[in-house]
């Protein structure tokens, strides 16, 4: 791609950009030209949508940094548009999930056949009585990615529909969904408010949904056999279950202080064998399904919706609690040992963070007050226990 003489461009970013020095590069590292100097004005925002208009009819974009303390725009070319998506991948991908949400979700009185195809027959014969936990989580998901994807529309980052992923025949029926962006967000506000919307959407679905199943749901003595397993708890789901019924559940056999409840919500130790629990109702079920994504989802690292919230609050300051995080899922992975797999995903791909084009631009106080709140919101609904397991 040709570009017309540099001065053309000096011109163009002398408008908003006072300069010091310009460095001409080969397109192949990127970038055309890079100038260091000064904004001219206190509205970084604005002045990159300044530029990024006097760019546009050359095919040129800007990208705003900060480096060794001082401010640096590259001029790049334009990336090509993405291509059309398919759209029936989408559709057949969840219509998939929704068939082993079902099945993930039947009811059946009396006991299931010993066989692996019995099993299966009978669930197939019962699928349709899977469809309150169906609909009740599909719900609380579809909310999650929606709220990406319209957050996305609206800022006009160009972003897929949801890939709904189907995981039959276990416990959830499904391993979530996701978008794929398409396009660099344009700033630190924008990519975060694509980070916050889904949890938020999903938050707001699944908290009614978790509360009216819990209504459903009845009280008993736990089962002492091998095997049996509770979910687990975060903040959030015990304070859910206190509203409901009035008490901290699970509820050991005899009262128990503050340490006994520390150390059961943070290692599911000991099993509360003969106490007193929720029997939870598959909506309730989906309900708590819903928080426990959420809080996958904020999970402070990497491209997830929490490494976006806390990269645009503390830029790249925030991969410096990155060793913590998979430090803290590797001790926690001694209770309940699908976190091992988590800070393995983590260390593979959770180092990287989508780096918006305008790194000078910071987030307003709203903003900052917001992905403060969002720390929060993680707080109270990070499960540190998923699933707790009666052993033999």
């Amino acid at each position: 791609m040709s570009f017309p003489d540099n001065e053309v461009f000096n011109r163009l970013v002398s408008r908003v950009f006072r300069i010091e020095d310009v460095t001409s590069q080969e397109q192949s590292k990127g970038f055309f030209l890079r100038y260091r100097g000064q904004l001219l004005g206190d509205d970084s925002a604005l002045a990159y949508d300044e530029l990024a208009e006097y760019l546009a009819s050359y095919n040129a974009v800007p990208i705003f940094r900060i480096e060794e303390g001082q401010q640096v725009i590259y001029l790049a070319p334009k990336p090509a548009n993405p291509p059309k998506e398919k759209v029936s991948t989408n559709i057949i991908l969840f219509v998939l999930t929704v068939f082993s949400v079902m099945l993930a979700g039947v009811q059946v009185e009396g006991p299931l056949p010993q066989d692996f195809m019995g099993q299966l027959l009978v669930l197939i014969r019962n699928i349709f009585t899977g469809w309150p936990f169906a609909l009740s989580l599909l719900g609380i998901l579809l909310a999650h990615e929606l709220g990406h994807y319209f957050m996305s529309r609206y800022h006009k980052t160009p972003a897929t529909l949801p890939y709904f992923i189907p995981f039959p025949l276990s416990p959830l029926g499904t391993m979530g969904a996701a978008i794929l962006m398409r396009g660099t967000p344009k700033n630190k506000r924008i990519l975060f408010d694509i980070g916050v919307a889904g949890p938020i959407a999903g938050l707001i679905v699944a908290v009614p949904v978790l509360l009216y199943g819990l209504s459903l749901s009845t009280l008993n003595i736990i089962d002492p056999a091998p095997n049996v397993f509770l979910e687990g708890n975060s903040l959030l789901y015990l304070l859910a279950k206190y509203i409901v019924f009035g008490q901290l559940l699970p509820a050991p056999v005899e009262p128990q202080g503050a340490l006994y409840w520390l150390k059961y919500f943070f290692t599911g130790i000991p099993f509360p064998a003969g106490g007193l629990d929720v029997f939870i109702h598959p909506v309730a079920f989906a309900g708590w399904a819903g928080i426990l994504v959420t809080a996958l989802n904020l999970i402070p690292a990497g491209t997830l919706d929490g490494g976006h919230v806390v990269y645009a609050l503390f830029g790249e300051h925030a991969r410096k609690a990155f060793p913590f995080i998979v430090g803290i899922l590797a001790v926690l992975g001694f209770f309940w040992n699908g976190w091992w797999l988590w800070a393995a995903l983590l260390f593979w791909l959770g180092r990287v963070n989508a780096q918006p084009m305008d790194l000078i631009t910071t987030l307003d106080p709203a903003r900052k007050m917001a992905a403060y709140a969002m720390i929060v919101v993680f707080v109270l609904v990070f499960t540190p226990v998923p699933f707790v397991v009666m052993l033999p």
